[in-house]
């Protein structure tokens, strides 16, 4: 029986700890390795070539959901399940949008990370039953409808989105060049675009936009 990697990405020590424990008892799984951000997370994917990889939504230096849409991109091939606190329908819209298989809530794990395994690891659609009851499309199948993007955020480009987890952290333009390895001046043209775009006129309305759309932790 050959073995299905699965890659944890959760900056929850403990909770990466639980999940792994309950992935490695059941035989033909394992934990191939585990990253604390979504930067890491990308990295290990690439070096590792899970067949799955779980990711938290929010998490610092790149959220989950940016990571899902970069491992998506660069590598189509690892399904990934979003694990998530959030039961709304816009981050359920957004988890599929950049490219999950599978939907989670944490309050769920325990019973259901098995049986989303199984069924993302054959590239089928896994939803916690909380969030099937509460899109009953879902059942079916039809998520065209959750995949019409009409927020504000649909408006970034993917490193525009980057950028403002970054600045929502606290970083200064000068962090972001260095970590981006970009110059200070197309920092400052994304952030001038980011907050053109949003609607917002200070740091601190875009850290309160940041925190709303849980791109960040308060």
């Amino acid at each position: 029986m050959s073995t299905i990697g699965v890659l944890l990405v959760d900056d929850h020590e403990v909770l990466r700890k639980g999940l792994r424990a309950l992935i490695e008892s059941r035989p033909g799984w394992a934990v191939c390795g585990e990253a604390s951000n979504g930067r890491q997370g990308i990295e290990l994917a690439l070096a590792l070539r899970p067949g799955i990889a779980v990711l938290d939504v929010t998490m610092p230096d790149l959220n989950g959901l940016e990571a899902t849409r970069k491992i998506h991109h660069l590598m189509p091939e690892t399904e990934v399940i979003i694990l998530t606190v959030h039961e709304s329908q816009e981050m359920l819209r957004q988890a599929l949008l950049a490219g999950a298989r599978g939907y989670l809530l944490k309050s769920d794990a325990a019973r259901e990370l098995l049986n989303a395994l199984e069924t993302v690891s054959q590239h089928k659609y896994f939803f916690s039953p909380r969030v099937s009851r509460m899109f009953p499309q879902l059942k079916d199948g039809d998520i065209a409808d959750l995949k019409n993007d009409t927020s504000s955020l649909a408006q970034l480009t993917t490193r525009e989105r980057e950028i403002l987890q970054y600045l929502a952290e606290g970083k200064s333009n000068k962090d972001i060049a260095i970590t981006l390895d970009i110059s200070l001046k197309t920092v400052d043209t994304h952030r001038t675009s980011i907050m053109r775009k949003l609607d917002v006129h200070s740091i601190s309305e875009l850290v309160r936009y940041a925190i709303r759309n849980n791109i960040v932790q308060p």
